[in-house]
């Protein structure tokens, strides 16, 4: 007969396999590891270190005035190295565990819990948005464009609603939202949205495309009323959890809203601060009261881990040996590419090559996740913003893909996800 014994140590668990025989010799008895459950905790800079490749990291923050960097280099769903450079404050070195804003690629997570979502059967990427059988048809009475009724989950992923942000990106023009409608205090979610849906789309939904982050906000909320949850409760219970990452959560405004393991964020010497996004300082440094980020939601409010994020990842890409959170028809959903001109659902670009990214940046924050054909995945989050802005992110995928066609080779072959 079959003997499970499980045995708990250092927040990793580890299943032995046994026959209930006293005369079973100790060599016949099975040891197999599992994941890692406090990967944050579990890693350190000492265990990844390619002195080459990491010079070649800390000459491209030299170059950039970047404070912090973390790297995590996955392949084949195997976490190879995980690295900290630079700083996350003045006292404290970067390491894999530290925790920084992820800024839009928050918008892969939220596209992760929808696809959970349709798994179990509560919405649908043809699902209506707004009216008689829509998700959110408790904003009908606010719409005055009948193509609202048009809009569907799918079109919000694909940022196909037909939103624009030509006046001003709502998200990000909270103080001109509060001034706008006499508010003293930053809008609630229900607000912003029964205010947006009374304007006119530019666009049809599904003939045409423009990136949009209430749309994410959107998204957000449909995830609330079909699971009944907020929805940071249920991105923790039924994303995170289920991957085994414990380190995400909804990051804060201001410095004094820092969540522990969370770095610093800074910005280039020469950039002019701004009044607060609430009103409430006529002068703060742009990371820090520049964007009201926890009104961000699922558009780009979620802090974590580059390790955590490549688990994630892992789980998330038909692939193993990482069990997956999704099963394999969300997974070519998500990732399947129609044209040059059609975002993915939650990735911003996935080629016909298989090569997936992700990527986001505001104030003090600029991160990527590149997917190549052959099995690797690249993590890499600054603390540091740039003159470039969003467009900074094309200097880091071409540094992953310096390092990956130098060193990839170089890389050792362990997997870091489990206990050893």
């Amino acid at each position: 007969m079959l003997a499970l014994v499980i045995l708990a140590g250092a927040g990793s668990w580890l299943l032995l396999r046994g026959q209930e025989d006293p005369d079973l010799p100790a060599a016949a008895v099975e040891i197999e590891p599992l994941w890692v459950t406090n990967l944050n905790d579990s890693l350190s800079n000492a265990l990844s270190s390619l002195p080459v490749m990491d010079q070649v990291v800390d000459s491209f923050m030299t170059f950039w005035n970047l404070q912090g960097v973390s790297l995590s280099i996955v392949r084949n769903d195997s976490l190879l190295y995980a690295r900290g450079y630079g700083k996350a404050d003045a006292a404290t070195p970067m390491t894999p565990g530290t925790r920084l804003r992820l800024a839009s690629v928050s918008k892969l997570l939220t596209a992760i819990g929808i696809m959970r979502l349709q798994e179990q059967g509560k919405v649908f990427l043809e699902t209506p948005v707004f009216g008689p059988l829509g998700v959110l048809n408790e904003y009908d009475a606010y719409i005055r464009d009948d193509n609202y009724y048009l809009m569907t989950v799918e079109h919000l992923l694909r940022h196909q609603g037909g939103f624009s942000s030509r006046g001003g990106d709502v998200m990000f023009s909270t103080l001109t939202f509060m001034r706008n409608h006499g508010l003293s205090q930053p809008p609630s979610p229900d607000l912003v949205v029964r205010k947006e849906v009374a304007r006119r789309l530019a666009f049809e939904p599904g003939s045409d495309q423009e990136y949009s982050n209430f749309g994410y906000l959107l998204l957000s909320l449909i995830i609330e009323k079909v699971s009944g949850m907020s929805y940071a409760d249920f991105m923790q219970q039924e994303v995170f959890a289920p991957a085994l990452c414990s380190g995400f959560d909804l990051g804060g405004n201001y410095l004094k809203d820092r969540l522990p393991g969370e770095s610093r964020y800074f910005t280039q010497p020469d950039d002019t601060p701004c009044p607060s996004f609430d009103g409430k300082y006529a002068s703060v440094e742009r990371c820090y009261g520049g964007n009201y980020i926890s009104g961000l939601y699922g558009a780009g409010g979620w802090i974590g881990t580059t390790p955590e994020l490549a688990r994630l990842v892992c789980a998330t890409d038909g692939r193993g040996p990482v069990p997956d959170i999704l099963d394999p028809f969300s997974v070519r959903q998500m990732t399947t590419y129609f044209d040059d001109d059609t975002f993915g659902l939650g990735w911003v670009d996935c080629r016909p090559s298989g090569e997936w990214t992700r990527t986001g940046s505001f104030a003090g924050t600029s991160a990527l996740i590149k997917v190549y054909p052959d099995g690797e995945c690249w993590v890499l989050v600054t603390n540091t913003s740039t003159w470039r802005g969003s467009r900074f992110t094309r200097n880091t995928a071409a540094l992953c893909q310096n390092l990956r066609s130098r060193f990839s080779d170089q890389l050792p072959a362990r997997d870091l996800f489990r206990e050893n």
